[in-house]
């Protein structure tokens, strides 16, 4: 199976990890993340897989984050509630995220894809 490349084309960092990719001739699924937002089965899965917290998917740099100024909610609210925050707006969502059978990286740095995806 590709990997699964959960992406938003507007992103810098997006971008960064697409010419990665694309250079380390690494074949990916794209998925525009705001078109085609993660369900919160897929992040429940993705979650669990990456050894992560679930605050880790959230794009705390981002302005529906601010916004709707989720911090503080993102301390408090249980796995599930923030699970369904994340399925209801990509926007929210930490990009870039690559899916494999058996590992999830989120966001993008060039050595860890490096580490774990040759």
């Amino acid at each position: 199976m590709k990997p699964l490349f959960i992406q938003y084309p507007k992103c810098g960092t997006c971008r960064k990890a697409a010419k990665w990719l694309s250079n380390n001739n690494i074949d990916v699924t794209s998925r525009h993340i705001v078109e085609n937002n993660p369900t919160a089965e897929e992040l429940s899965e993705w979650i669990d897989k990456s050894g992560l917290h679930v605050q880790k998917f959230f794009n705390t740099s981002g302005q529906v984050y601010k916004q709707n100024n989720l911090k503080d909610v993102v301390k408090t609210a249980s796995r599930e509630e923030l699970i369904d925050l994340l399925a209801g707006n990509g926007m929210l969502v930490k990009r870039p995220i690559v899916v494999t059978d058996d590992l999830v990286l989120v966001g993008f740095n060039g050595d860890g894809y490096s580490d774990r995806l040759k």
